[in-house]
């Protein structure tokens, strides 16, 4: 029934909203979403909504940051114009390594299989990852403390630990947060420059996924979908941008008082959880 499809378009916003912004990484989350409430849909609509939905929460970054991030504000010096067009060039450089992956593998038609034990291992090894991080860098300064400080080569390194993410359940955030760390840029610079990354990326993968479900309607390998999926879809888009926007602040909340070592160890245990249902259901 419609009714159950929308109450599952509404859960699967909230689950995209939080998690897409947390180093969390939203694919184990919808992957355990998907076996206990999944879409009575076809295949290939149900991974392209899982792909749309992303826009909705990348508009919710664009509210949250539209004064910091618009370089035409009439509330800005030149100055400050000049600097917004420059951290725009360095978002741009650090999706350079991303992009050039992920096309040489739709080019050669290449897909990673969301596979749960992968899922598993990759929330396993982060979540370690992130707590060894994190003491490590306990009581000691950062190089880096602002997002506009990030150099054009300290943007390209993050890029590149951004591609990391493309294997399931790495995370894109906890990923690019990882790796600004690592070169020396304090948790909030690196919180802020994920975000911001985070547009032209997945503008760039949402767009992909449309693309690819508008060739498989048109190769008949998928049906033109009606006004329940349109209704699903833009349920679950509102909601995952409402959702977005309480996730994207509380994470700019929370880095300017805790670290990062509380979602190593929830990662932990959710992969935990994925390899236990994985040996009993799957």
């Amino acid at each position: 029934m419609i009714v159950f499809e929308i109450i599952k378009a509404i859960l699967l916003g909230i689950v995209e909203g939080v998690t897409e912004w947390l180093p969390v990484s939203s694919t184990g989350h919808l992957l355990l979403f998907n076996e206990f409430f999944p879409l009575n849909q076809e295949t290939a609509f149900t991974h392209m909504l899982v792909e749309i939905i992303q826009l909705a929460a990348i508009m919710a970054v664009v509210v949250f940051f539209f004064h910091r991030l618009n370089p035409f504000s009439g509330k800005k010096s030149a100055e400050e114009k000049k600097n917004t067009w420059i951290l725009w060039s360095k978002i741009l450089v650090a999706v350079i390594p991303g992009g050039v992956v992920v096309v040489g593998m739709k080019l050669l038609n290449f897909d990673l299989i969301d596979a749960p034990l992968i899922i598993a291992a990759a929330l396993l090894v982060y979540g370690i990852a992130f707590i060894v991080i994190e003491r490590m860098k306990k009581d000691k300064s950062f190089k880096i403390q602002s997002a506009d400080d990030i150099s054009y080569r300290t943007a390209l390194y993050i890029g590149m630990f951004q591609v990391l993410s493309i294997v399931p359940g790495t995370s894109r955030s906890g990923s690019t947060i990882l790796g600004a760390m690592l070169v020396g840029v304090s948790r909030t610079a690196a919180a802020d420059f994920s975000f911001f990354l985070a547009i032209p990326a997945m503008v760039g993968a949402s767009g992909l996924e449309v693309l690819s479900y508008a060739k498989d309607i048109m190769d008949g390998e998928a049906a033109m979908f009606g006004g329940e999926q349109l209704a699903i879809l833009l349920v679950a888009m509102a909601v995952s941008f409402a959702v977005s926007l309480f996730a994207v602040k509380f994470l700019t909340d929370f880095v300017k008082r805790h670290n990062f070592e509380v979602f190593g160890w929830y990662r932990i245990a959710l992969g935990a959880i994925l390899l236990i249902i994985n040996f009993i259901l799957w």
